[in-house]
């Protein structure tokens, strides 16, 4: 990161009336994060000092990076049609799943699961989710009782995976499939980490074939149970309904069921297993935390669950899942004051605007208590200042659902184990997520 104050370069109006561009990041202070090899996250860090609202040029084109709350309303939940998704990041994985579609196929999409993320829909899952949240205070109290040290973000991973495995499948996960589906992520640690980054989609499906192979071959055995009607012993899953689909509308392919069902996969663990790793770093250098949400109320109470779901909204206020939310201007536009032509790459920012002093008192500081305090003026109450799941027709739809399974959790293990890390990681990477930049080996003790 420079150490001097960046200086945009003034873009002026076309033309009489007509709105300016935004500023756009000095070409020398782009020199510097470059001589720097900084992170993609430190250069937009530089532009937001020109405002909510700037420039920067990754490519041939400049790229308006997007953080005031307002403009990310505009953008995101105003005008859907004309900031939209373009060729997705991840569509090597998820290939026309929900999260990847655009158009009509993804407002057909959306509606048939819809139904299953509602509040009704996910009681569904309930004992699912409370089913996968003991088998790891299980595992947790083995470590604890042997001494044996666990890392504790593969823990979070295997839970959050378990959970959207028995939601799928009606099966627990196994061990065997957890292995297979481990190439989930290590295909998500290749995605770049912007669309202007984008390594050639050909030479990138090649260098991960082997995984997405591994990858094809779990899902295509669950889909051959589905449609067999082996119900596990949970009862069917969610996969049942994408089956099902496929019976009567000739859109559902075995393609696109199979794109639907690795869509569900990767979204519904690596971001919620992230957050709580995240969660649980956080945790070790503010145990503080830890004891004002278990002082909040007795076990399974609504002050509680305050308390729980508190804690992990502050993670994601810190460290948003979808770090990074690129759309494409189709048409032009005026933002915030400013002139965006069609054609342009937008980058809204929920990391940064999670971190704007102007919106979070003490941002970098961890502070759950701003999400059941609001009125001490710990937390924005601006429409747009709060976005780790994005916001508008295209914010995750499984959002309640990841609250949901975070705060079952935490209510199984905070009050029964603390881990204490040999050598926590200290910095995240930005790539498709924001993730730990290493292992979190840990040694458990029950409390």
């Amino acid at each position: 990161m420079a150490t001097t104050a960046p200086q945009g370069v003034p873009v002026p109006s076309s033309g009489p009336g007509a709105a300016p561009l935004p500023p756009e990041l000095d070409p020398a202070a782009l020199a510097r994060w470059r001589a720097s090899s900084g992170a993609v996250v430190d250069l937009l860090a530089l532009a937001r000092e020109l405002g909510g609202v700037s420039a920067v040029r990754l490519g041939p084109r400049p790229t308006v990076l997007v953080t005031d709350p307002g403009a990310v309303q505009h953008v995101l939940a105003l005008h859907p049609d004309r900031y939209v998704k373009r060729s997705h990041r991840a569509r090597v994985l998820v290939g026309d799943g929900v999260l990847a579609a655009t158009g009509e196929p993804w407002k057909r999409q959306r509606r048939l699961l819809q139904a299953e993320f509602t509040g009704a829909g996910i009681r569904r899952y309930e004992q699912r989710i409370t089913d996968a949240a003991r088998r790891t205070a299980d595992r947790w109290a083995e470590c604890a009782r042997t001494g044996t040290p666990t890392d504790v973000g593969e823990d979070m991973r295997f839970f959050a995976l378990d959970t959207i495995w028995r939601s799928l499948t009606g099966h627990p996960l196994d061990e065997a499939t957890n292995r297979e589906l481990g190439a989930i992520h290590t295909v998500g640690a290749t995605l770049p980490a912007t669309p202007s980054a984008s390594a050639d989609v050909a030479e990138l499906r090649a260098t991960v074939a082997a995984d997405l192979a591994r990858i094809d071959a779990v899902a295509a055995h669950a889909i051959a149970a589905a449609r067999r009607g082996e119900a596990g012993p949970e009862g069917p899953g969610l996969l049942r309904v994408l089956v099902e689909a496929g019976e009567t509308r000739p859109e559902y392919t075995d393609q696109l069921i199979r794109d639907e069902l690795v869509t569900l996969l990767a979204a519904g663990h690596e971001t919620t297993a992230n957050t709580l790793s995240w969660l649980y770093l956080l945790l070790d250098r503010h145990p503080e935390a830890r004891r004002w949400a278990l002082d909040a109320g007795a076990a399974g109470s609504p002050e509680r669950e305050t308390a729980l779901r508190a804690l992990a909204s502050e993670t994601l206020r810190l460290y948003p899942p979808a770090w990074l939310i690129p759309r494409h201007a189709t048409e032009d536009d005026t933002l915030a004051g400013y002139r965006v032509e069609a054609g342009t790459d937008i980058f809204v920012c929920p990391y940064l605007t999670h971190r704007d002093p102007e919106l979070w008192p003490e941002p970098e500081h961890f502070d759950p208590e701003r999400f059941t305090a609001p009125d001490e003026g710990r937390r924005s109450s601006r429409h747009g200042a709060y976005y780790p799941y994005g916001i508008g027709a295209r914010a995750c739809l499984g959002t309640q659902f990841a609250v949901r399974e975070m705060a079952v959790l935490l209510e199984h293990l905070l009050p029964a184990f603390v881990p204490s890390f040999d050598a926590a990681p200290t910095s995240p990477v930005f790539g498709f997520t924001v993730r730990p930049d290493g292992p979190m080996r840990a040694t458990i003790t029950a409390v």
